[in-house]
């Protein structure tokens, strides 16, 4: 493994590198917007729990098991959110393994096709991996926040007039 001589072909070789790379920097600008909107739904998931913790403590009878129904909720969607994150990380540190690999192997005269490809298949299953359990807490949220049937009788009563 020796470092290839500093001619106008190594710069050509470099220039086309760093062409084959732009792609997994893209993937990396999208993994970190996802990134981004993962981490202030946790934000707001921890609000809520904080939020919920002195009502709970306070709360008695029906009040209180539908709050314990709730921290129990938001525990979950912490936790869902949480190992989406760590999923979504591991696949942008395969990215830039990637991208490492691809500049190592042209600098150093390295064949690395098949590590570069696994390395790009272990990205792309880690980020399936993020989302899928991204869709998971998403649908436990929606279902957390439907209206409770005794609210929507009691708007409906009085909407008619009967309450």
């Amino acid at each position: 493994m020796m470092l290839l001589p500093d001619t106008p072909e190594t710069a050509s070789a470099v220039g086309r590198i760093i062409g084959q790379a732009v792609a997994p920097v893209f993937l990396l600008a999208g993994i970190g917007a996802f990134l981004n909107t993962l981490t202030g739904r946790l934000a707001r998931i921890v609000d809520r729990g904080r939020a919920i913790e002195p009502l709970l403590l306070e709360s008695t009878g029906a009040d209180h098991d539908r709050l314990v129904r709730e921290i129990n909720t938001v525990d979950q969607r912490m936790r869902l959110v949480s190992s989406a994150i760590t999923w979504t990380v591991a696949s942008a540190v395969l990215v830039c393994a990637v991208v490492v690999l691809l500049f190592a192997a042209a600098l150093i005269d390295l064949h690395a096709g098949t590590a570069i490809a696994l390395l790009f298949i272990g990205a792309m299953v880690s980020l399936a991996l993020g989302f899928f359990i991204f869709l998971i807490e998403t649908r436990v949220a929606a279902r957390a926040i439907r209206v409770r049937p005794a609210l929507l009788t009691h708007e409906a009563d009085e909407a008619s007039g009967d309450g």
